[in-house]
């Protein structure tokens, strides 16, 4: 019911401690939405909770795609709060940083700076830079690359 994501541990430029601890997500959200009696004004009233169940569904999809490209999904978190949702990493040593929002202008760019802070801490000495950096979001039928570089990717995008 649940599967582990386990942490992603990137070369930094500064000495940041890394939380190497596993997250947790459902292998499908509608068993956490069954568990809690949930329905959809349920989850439209609270979007919150609605947007854990999205990650768990976007993390869900994205390690299939990621083991089709022959990759790895990670996540990671640093002591000073930093996020970022899922990593892409593949055996050639390529990644992809991705966060997860519902969607908004306002969580877009939320995701968006977290994408861009992780990105510049990153050792590029030492390691490549991202291959790219995504949003994914719950709604759309078109993504887009914004002026920053970062690709907005509706979810319903991802398999095609």
């Amino acid at each position: 019911m649940i599967e582990d994501l386990a942490a992603w541990n990137p070369n930094l430029r500064s000495k940041t401690a890394i939380r190497t601890g596993d997250t947790r997500h459902f292998v499908d959200p509608s068993i956490g939405t069954a568990i809690l009696g949930l329905g959809p004004k349920d989850q439209t009233n609270d979007l919150d909770t609605f947007g854990l169940f999205f990650e768990d569904l976007a993390v869900r999809d994205l390690r299939v795609y990621a083991e089709a490209l022959d990759g790895t999904l990670y996540h990671y978190r640093d002591s000073n709060g930093l996020e970022c949702d899922a990593v892409l990493h593949r055996r050639n040593g390529s990644y992809a940083l991705l966060e997860v929002k519902l969607g908004g202008e306002k969580a877009i760019n939320e995701g968006t700076e977290n994408l861009l802070e992780l990105a510049n801490k990153i050792d590029t000495d030492k390691m490549s830079a991202p291959s790219f950096m995504a949003v994914i979001v719950g709604v759309g039928q078109y993504f887009y690359r914004r002026k920053d570089g970062v690709y907005v990717i509706p979810i319903g995008c991802l398999k095609d």
